[in-house]
């Protein structure tokens, strides 16, 4: 079950520091390609001589000491893991991950993974039972981090209680099963997105579907506009993945980094109010309209018709209100499904839901751009769709693509009537 599998392993500076070396061996036996990562308090309990020769790599314990010119350690090894294992996992280490320190070799390396974590805790009984601690370590669960729990027994400091580090064996049990059931959830992931493409490929056959996609400018003078950050990318990702669904697209295309898909009917425009007009005439005939276009909320109330030239430390612009496109369709629709976008900073579901109750959406599209990979200009997005009730589906980190197709199946789903 471990075969091939690269798994990181944090070694802390506790008692059972000395139970990595079986650990490291038993996975290694299992096939696994096992790095270690030990803390400076860990080399106190052990050597680094011990777990080299175990699992025939270097073992890593500064963050300074890059050995390989071509790469970052600790972001290497934070890339390459499957699996990162803190065993022993002291109290200290459990707060720094909790509180997202990053001191050493090992808690720079956890910062920096995307990696499945576990940890198996190691530490006299009423440290384990104090507050903080067990504080810490709901804040790790919370966040994913999977907890080998420690036994109850007899402690190193004298004390019989829960605290003492899982056996080895069993944690190799544990990280066995841990790699079954994710072999078996993708399993059931790839049948059931196999299922689902062959159902699903005309599914909005027959159906007109209106995109809009990228920025809007709004010109200051014949040089210079105000813009945003989109790139057209989500826009044209909802536009062709409409189309392989067997819907008649037409796409309405701001400002974007790339041109328009091909094969698509599409239009370009520059201004919030060319937007605005051209979603117009084609609203009434359409069935789905989907405004994925960051347009712009405010424009300059004069535009010079030469160049403005530089006059003085400063220049007051004035800028007035632009039609808000999506309420605008809102207070329009009839029996179209409407699907609008948050592209939002803080307090995500806050704002989402009160964005689409105000301008009377059907679904609201809702992502942070601070966070990794889900900004403008990625290929990949994180989203949270709201309609009236709530939440209705939270999708993690995926391709535009994927993301745009499952935003498609969920409004086929409501306007017809049945489950895909």
């Amino acid at each position: 079950m471990l075969s091939g599998k690269v798994i990181v392993v944090g070694v802390t500076g506790g008692i059972a520091a000395y139970k990595a070396a079986t650990l490291c061996s038993r996975l290694v036996q299992r096939g696994a390609d096992v790095h270690v990562i030990m803390t400076e308090s860990a080399k106190q309990f052990i050597t680094e001589l011990t777990l080299q020769t175990l699992t025939k790599n270097p073992v890593y314990s500064d963050t300074f000491d890059e050995r390989d010119p071509a790469v970052v350690s600790h972001i290497h090894l934070a890339d390459m893991a499957d699996l990162v294992l803190v065993a022993p996992a002291t109290a200290n280490v459990i707060a720094k991950m909790a509180h997202g320190l990053a001191d050493d070799m090992l808690t720079t390396t956890l910062l920096a993974t995307t990696a499945p974590v576990m940890i198996s805790p190691a530490m006299n009984v009423h440290m384990y039972t104090h507050p903080a601690v067990m504080a810490n370590m709901e804040t790790l669960v919370s966040r994913g981090v999977q907890m080998i729990e420690p036994g109850d027994g007899l402690l190193a400091c004298g004390y019989v209680g829960k605290g003492r580090m899982e056996e080895p064996e069993t944690i190799v049990e544990v990280v066995e099963q841990f790699f079954r059931d994710r072999e078996t959830s993708l399993q059931a992931d790839q049948d059931a997105v196999g299922a689902l493409n062959a159902a699903s490929s005309d599914i909005l056959k027959g159906k007109k579907v209106v995109v809009t996609a990228g920025g809007t400018m709004e010109r200051i003078d014949p040089v210079r506009y105000i813009t945003n950050d989109s790139s057209g990318k989500m826009g044209f990702a909802i536009a062709k993945a409409a189309q392989a669904l067997g819907a008649d697209v037409h796409l309405i295309a701001g400002h974007t980094d790339e041109p328009p898909p091909q094969g698509i009917s599409a239009e370009q425009v520059e201004s919030a109010e060319e937007m605005y007009q051209a979603v117009l005439r084609v609203f009434d005939d359409s069935d789905i309209v989907i405004k994925s276009a960051a347009v712009a909320d405010y424009r300059p109330a004069q535009v010079a018709t030469s160049k403005i030239k530089k006059r003085g430390d400063t220049m007051t612009l004035e800028l007035v209100k632009t039609t808000d496109i999506l309420e605008s369709l809102g207070q329009r629709k009839s029996s179209q499904y409407l699907i609008g976008f948050a592209a939002e900073t803080d307090s995500l579901e806050q704002h989402a839901k009160d964005k689409l109750k105000r301008k009377n959406c059907d679904l609201i599209v809702a992502n942070d751009v601070t966070a990794a990979g889900a900004g403008f200009g990625t290929d990949t997005n994180q989203v949270h769709i709201y309609d009236a009730e709530g939440l209705v589906l939270e999708l993690p980190l995926m391709s535009k693509e994927e993301v745009a197709r499952r935003l498609l199946l969920l409004a086929a789903e409501r306007i017809s009537g049945r489950s895909v």
